[in-house]
């Protein structure tokens, strides 16, 4: 049983660790007492795992009913889907595509909507149907709208919201483009990793409206942001603490293998060597990735791991004409760099760390992001008049 859930199950149990978090606030308990989360997983899960490591086995409620219980009513994300619905069997896929959100995430981004009963509240990705569900209870079946685009995971959703015993505007397709007859709405809520907010989405929002949306950046690192809607069709707003979701499909990216950077010749081919006291595991939290991302443009890391604890950190620009490797030896006081092509992508990295260092290392909720009736997005820190600077 190694690496499953063992919490005591049941929704008593998951609910008193929620407000003991801070995460279910009293408005939001019966809610979740009337929208139990097992209603709204399937059979086969696999719990707690958000990207592919090859190990875990799924739990299997027709096998298992016991651990599938505990880990329905433990705090943790329950991937349903790997790769689009193409994977099947036990084992893990290679990208998981849908989840049961974690609890402790889906409650505080409903506690940082701040959705009121008669409320029009639009959903982006219906996922399982257990955050649809929870805000037909709070505000009324007739005020949600919820879009999936995935036609099996979307089938297999509303029949659980209807057995549930809710009927809110089902939609099957592309959430980036909202729902234009349900418009304007009082709350969006988006439940997919964007690195960008659609246009149409803040359109579609009333002035005064609340968006809650986790905001991923290219180099990594992802916060929810809570954007308020203004009269002149901008959006402005701060993080309110991290988050890891799966990206909205119609924003996926595909990295290029490093081969394509080396031009087929081995590693280091024409990379330049110097030398740099940043440990590379100084950027490697979730928090310092942000602000890197923040800062940085088509830039992306990846770490290749050794056996002994020691790792390459591949630094790679999104045009395909530069790459840096630093290389990570536990207990060194220096580790040396390779890089290659017309942008200086260590340097980079160097000077976006140093910035956010040199602010005292600032948290999610010290940045904040504004989007611009025309669509630009910018990034700022502590107020929007203190822009986060670009690199590069």
């Amino acid at each position: 049983m190694t690496g499953h859930p063992t919490t005591e199950a049941g929704p008593q149990g998951l609910a008193s660790r929620l407000i003991g978090a801070g995460a279910l606030t009293s408005d939001w308990l019966p809610a979740f007492r009337a929208v139990p989360r097992e209603a709204f997983v399937p059979d086969v899960i696999w719990p707690g795992v958000t990207r592919s490591t090859g190990a875990v086995e799924a739990v299997d409620r027709r096998t298992d009913p016991e651990m599938w219980l505990r880990a329905v009513y433990s705090d943790v994300s329950l991937t349903t889907q790997w790769d689009d619905g193409a994977h099947t069997g036990s084992g893990q896929g290679r990208n998981p595509t849908c989840s049961n959100s974690q609890p402790s995430m889906v409650f505080s981004m409903l506690a940082a909507l701040d959705v009121r009963p008669g409320a029009a509240v639009l959903e982006l990705g219906t996922g399982t149907g257990w955050n649809a569900a929870l805000l037909c209870e709070r505000v009324g079946s007739p005020g949600v709208v919820t879009i999936e685009f995935d036609p099996e995971n979307a089938a297999s959703a509303h029949a659980r919201i209807r057995a549930a015993g809710y009927d809110p505007v089902t939609v099957v397709g592309d959430g980036s483009l909202g729902w234009e007859p349900g418009a304007p709405y009082d709350r969006v809520l988006i439940t997919a990793s964007l690195a960008e907010i659609p246009a149409e989405i803040v359109r579609q929002t009333r002035p005064g409206g609340i968006m809650v949306s986790p905001y991923a950046t290219g180099y990594g690192g992802e916060g929810i942001v809570r954007l308020t809607v203004r009269e002149d069709g901008s959006a402005s707003g701060p993080f309110v603490g991290p988050s890891a979701f799966m990206r909205l499909r119609q924003q996926r990216t595909h990295r290029r293998h490093v081969r394509d950077y080396l031009g087929g010749r081995p590693w280091p081919a024409d990379g330049r060597r110097t030398v740099t006291a940043l440990s590379p595991e100084s950027v490697a939290d979730w928090l310092p990735m942000f602000a890197v991302g923040l800062q940085t443009v088509g830039m992306f890391p990846y770490a290749e791991r050794y056996p002994d604890g020691s790792y390459t950190l591949w630094l790679r620009d999104t045009d395909v004409t530069s790459w840096a490797s630093a290389d990570f030896v536990p207990g060194a006081d220096e580790f040396e760099v390779y890089q290659c092509g017309p942008r200086d992508l260590w340097g980079e990295l160097t000077t976006s760390y140093a910035w956010w260092d040199g602010q005292g290392c600032p948290g999610f909720e010290r940045f904040g992001l504004t989007i611009t009736p025309g669509g630009a997005h910018t990034a700022w820190l502590d107020s929007p008049e203190h822009p986060v600077p670009t690199v590069g």
